[in-house]
């Protein structure tokens, strides 16, 4: 009887659970759709947070879609990469780009992205030898529409690029090209074919770029505050938990007590209401620089770069027939999902959007990883800083090998280090460099790299590790190029001057094995802004601050000499090479601008010689006298960053028991504290 009674109970159970999901899932296919074909109408949106959102009306009880004219087909619609795209002739070496030459006047974005092509790998002298032909729009959608190149070939391997929605289709239709343009409408953009961009503002740095502005755009916790997008620019502020719908005529207007001039293009909330049209795309930038995470209204325009960014981490998408909804999820949304998606719009913004050159640069490297295929990016290199265009694909594909991911995987470099010893003019053999270095039970090789003029000497130290001497090109940056005989993740980078004992080598080591992604040295400097000279300084002198530390010995990953041959311009390693004491603020400049994070100081005993320069100053514009490169290198490397990468830190690394009243024999690095 009993038994009876518990299958009946268990059938009630099923029976409702089967009704509850009959009438629940509807709603949900209608909350979380599919990504709409191209020339489709646009249907219902999906939600970053599906959950969060509960719909409290039938289907039936919502009022429809406004209607769509109807769509014109376009010329090469039906595109694909397969079928519009000659891959075979990027095997060789990659993505190579050639730049049509422009009809009449350049303005200054134009001849700004002609300038960064030009600097970077992806740029040919030949329209023969390149696989890509770039064919530039104009500037303003008032611009004259640029003549159909001589190599058009129906638009075969061809790039259209324009930072305006407007595209002179009248002129000629693209064809088999691809469209990379600003705003793209869904119904006509050709997903994984072409590129869409962000909306630039006319004053959009070329180089460089304003950082993100969280810090000084952050409500009080636990206030959320919406910014709604105004159509004559600006933004109204007003509290979210109002009863009133900011955005839908048809609630109680509450127009907000803050509403923000036309000047003031940032808003100060937490999260930014934009309608889906595509005059407010721009404002979608604007919220991404302050920080502000952009809340979508039934969007008709494709989101800049949706096919490597991941933009559920930092935006939401809802629908503007449900304003009841969206308040109420937004209120019940956790602090913990808040601040995350605050962080990835900043992530974001510095990546790929802060300037012209960035966003040309994501363009192409989209393009490229299309070339590459399986071996092209995978997804949490462009949705993690530092971002796709830092973690260059021909090092490797696996994040594993890259030395930013360890804190998101839960690991850290494990094995040992290489000791890199360069020896120039006039070079005398680190003999007792070389014992000291080789008493590390951390280390794994030795390699000397001579790019002196004197002859090698007769006879090496006898060291328990390997030790290989590689032929220099007697240049400053040939100490950091990616040499295939450095078999570590971690270079111990030296000078032939340098002095260290193996308890100094073996902390730094374990010390970078906490943080390798920066740089832990011995020896430091400290850049500084004059304020009189107008102009960037830096100094050896002994402060309680610094923001660099010396090559001549430091830890530090080997993926940096990657970026240092292959991501730097070549007018900054010749800097370097022409002012050997610029190297160091080189590769300190490099690895700031990649981490945003200051490098770290270890302790160093008594015994070694202090950092060079000992001042180094800045000459007044205007002075007749001109500028050793030596003494302005900073300069010239901040105008060529486009801003300041480096970061400031006060602090400095010690073992636990570091000079403490306890017994010698008790601490593991005893001679740090040698005299």
């Amino acid at each position: 009887m009993q038994s009876w009674r518990r299958k009946a109970l268990w059938l009630a159970l099923l029976a409702s659970w089967l009704l509850v999901l009959l009438r629940v899932f509807p709603l949900l296919r209608l909350a979380v759709p599919a990504r709409p074909w191209a020339g489709a109408p646009q249907g219902w949106p999906r939600w970053l947070d599906a959950e969060l959102l509960q719909s409290f009306s039938q289907a039936g009880e919502l009022p429809e879609d406004d209607p769509q004219p109807p769509q014109v087909p376009r010329a090469g619609g039906h595109c694909d990469w397969g079928a519009c795209f000659n891959v075979s002739k990027c095997r060789g070496g990659g993505l190579k780009v050639f730049v049509s030459p422009v009809a009449g006047p350049i303005s200054d974005t134009q001849r700004g992205i002609l300038a960064s092509i030009e600097s970077s790998s992806y740029h040919s002298v030949s329209p023969d030898e390149a696989c890509l032909l770039l064919l530039l729009g104009p500037e303003a959608p008032a611009g004259e529409c640029s003549p159909v190149p001589q190599q058009w070939n129906g638009g075969k391997n061809q790039l259209v690029l324009s930072l305006h929605p407007a595209l002179c289709p009248e002129t000629f239709p693209p064809g088999q090209a691809m469209v990379a343009k600003a705003s793209p409408a869904v119904d006509t953009f050709r997903p994984g074919f072409d590129v869409a961009l962000p909306l630039l503002p006319e004053a959009h740095p070329l180089r460089g770029g304003a950082p993100g502005q969280l810090r000084q755009h952050s409500p009080h916790p636990g206030v959320p505050l919406l910014a709604l997008a105004e159509e004559r620019g600006g933004w109204r502020v007003a509290g979210a938990d109002s009863p009133a719908c900011p955005w839908d005529g048809h609630c109680e207007q509450n127009r907000g007590p803050e509403q923000t001039p036309l000047g003031a293009t940032l808003p100060n909330a937490t999260f930014c209401v934009i309608p889906g049209h595509r005059p407010e795309a721009l404002h979608f930038l604007q919220a991404l620089q302050a920080g502000c995470i952009p809340v979508l209204l039934s969007p008709r325009w494709e989101l800049p770069f949706s096919e490597v960014i991941d933009w559920t981490k930092a935006a939401i998408v809802a629908d503007k027939r449900l304003p009841f909804q969206v308040l109420a999820a937004l209120q019940e949304m956790p602090p913990t999902r808040v601040l995350a998606l605050r962080q990835q719009t900043q992530f974001l913004w510095d990546a790929y959007f802060s300037s012209v050159e960035k966003v040309i640069y994501t363009t192409l490297e989209i393009i490229q990883d299309r070339i590459f295929g399986a071996s092209a990016h995978p997804s949490l290199l462009w949705n993690s800083p530092p971002g796709a265009l830092l973690a260059l694909p021909t090092f490797s594909t696996s994040p594993s090998d890259f030395p930013f991911y360890h804190l998101q995987r839960g690991s850290r470099p494990v094995g040992r280090f290489s000791a890199l010893i360069w020896v120039g003019a006039p070079g005398q053999p680190p003999l007792k460099l070389i014992q000291a270095v080789a008493g590390s039970q951390h280390c794994a090789q030795i390699l000397v790299l001579w790019s002196s003029e004197k002859p090698l000497p007769p006879r090496w130290p006898k060291t328990t590790v390997p030790l290989t001497v590689l032929a220099g090109q007697r240049k400053v940056s040939d100490r950091f190029f990616p040499h295939r005989a450095i078999s570590t993740d971690a270079i111990l980078s030296l000078d032939a001057h340098s002095s260290l004992t193996t308890s100094e080598v073996d902390f730094a080591f374990a010390v970078w094995q906490s943080f390798p992604e920066r740089m832990v040295g011995f020896l430091t400097w400290s850049h500084f802004w004059d304020e009189a000279q107008g102009g960037w300084g830096y100094t050896a002198e002994r402060t309680n601050e610094f923001s660099m530390v010396l090559t001549s010995a430091a830890f530090y990953h080997r993926y940096y000499h990657t970026l240092f041959t292959h991501s730097l311009p070549k007018v900054l390693r010749t800097l370097a090479d022409e002012a050997p004491t610029c190297v160091d603020v080189l590769m300190n400049f490099l690895v700031a601008a990649v981490t945003k994070l200051p490098p770290i100081k270890v302790p160093y005993g008594k015994q070694h010689p202090e950092a060079r320069p000992p001042l180094v100053r800045i000459q007044a514009p205007g002075a007749s006298e001109q500028q050793p490169p030596a003494q302005d290198c900073i300069n010239q490397m901040a105008e060529e960053f486009g801003y300041m990468p480096l970061v400031s830190s006060c602090l400095r690394l010690d073992p636990v028991l570091f000079k403490d009243p306890v017994s010698v024999l008790r601490k593991k690095y005893r001679s740090l504290e040698k005299p």
